[in-house]
């Protein structure tokens, strides 16, 4: 029966090291699970998307001010682009992994800049960034979820499924940054909704100072139920390219587990959350 697959070990566990694919499981294990239902020609490509995807992420987290953050976005546009003309690759561990992907045509280089784009609202003041939920979903569907869209296109979904990738990217990038709450904290950082925390008694500021506030489990269940961030449910996908919307596994459960503690409690990754994926990848539905 299917419910009886077996399961012994997680396989990011086979990843060699100093590989783009040992790479990408240090960084983004998540994805990286994911990844491994990808076709192995398309594997490589997949996992310089997944690794510029952190670059960028990291882009803020890495600057000491915000223009410092523009600097280090406009170096990946910059890269992009000049491998999208033909030119040499910067001699970095994921630009030129993410050069060749581009030369063979396997990524397009304007979900790769939109990418970038979507990630400079990072870069404004933390107070600002994000002040209105309408802000916080196209933030997602600029990060989280054209990077399913991207994925989606390397690994040869058609058109007409495209879309509804992008609403699985957006879905797993909502709970992704409410699991995150109290790590960006740490940072200073914050990157929930100024008009939704202020419905619940919050700021910004407040967060940063308390992210383990009662009030954040309110938070959590409002922004989790609005249709832009809730993932759609399970349907059939093709075995080619099931990876880039195999997030949406993930993205469910956490956003039972986020509804139900708040951002406050960080889940872990479980053996039973990376056999949901893998259940999910032999029954070709996520």
């Amino acid at each position: 029966m299917a419910d009886r697959v077996p399961f012994t070990a997680p396989p990011e566990a086979a990843a060699p090291a100093g590989s783009l694919a040992e790479f990408v499981r240090r960084h983004d294990p998540d994805r990286f699970l994911c990844s491994l239902f990808a076709p192995p020609a398309r594997r490589e490509a997949l996992f310089a998307l997944i690794a510029y995807n952190h670059e960028l992420a990291r882009a803020r987290e890495a600057a000491r001010t915000p223009m410092v953050t523009l600097m280090r976005l406009q170096w990946w546009r910059d890269a992009v682009e000049e491998a999208a003309v033909g030119k040499p690759s910067r001699r970095h561990e994921v630009a030129a992994p993410l050069a060749r992907a581009v030369g063979d045509a396997l990524l397009d280089p304007a979900d790769l800049l939109a990418m970038a784009d979507a990630r400079e609202t990072e870069a404004e003041d933390d107070d600002d960034a994000l002040p209105t939920v309408s802000a916080f979903h196209a933030y997602l569907r600029g990060t989280a979820g054209r990077l399913a869209v991207a994925a989606g296109r390397l690994l040869g979904a058609p058109p007409e499924a495209l879309p509804g990738l992008q609403r699985r990217g957006t879905a797993y990038g909502a709970a992704g940054v409410l699991r995150a709450v109290p790590a960006l904290a740490r940072q200073g950082r914050c990157l929930l909704p100024a008009d939704t925390l202020a419905a619940h008694g919050l700021t910004a500021a407040k967060v940063v100072r308390t992210p383990a506030a009662p009030a954040l489990r309110n938070v959590a269940a409002d922004l989790l139920a609005s249709e832009e961030t809730r993932a759609p449910p399970p349907e059939h996908v093709p075995a080619p390219w099931i990876a880039a919307a195999l997030p949406a596994v993930l993205a469910r459960r956490d956003a039972e587990r986020l509804q139900a503690n708040g951002p406050a409690e960080q889940p872990v990754r479980t053996t039973r959350d990376k056999l949901a994926v893998t259940l999910a990848a032999l029954r070709g539905r996520s």
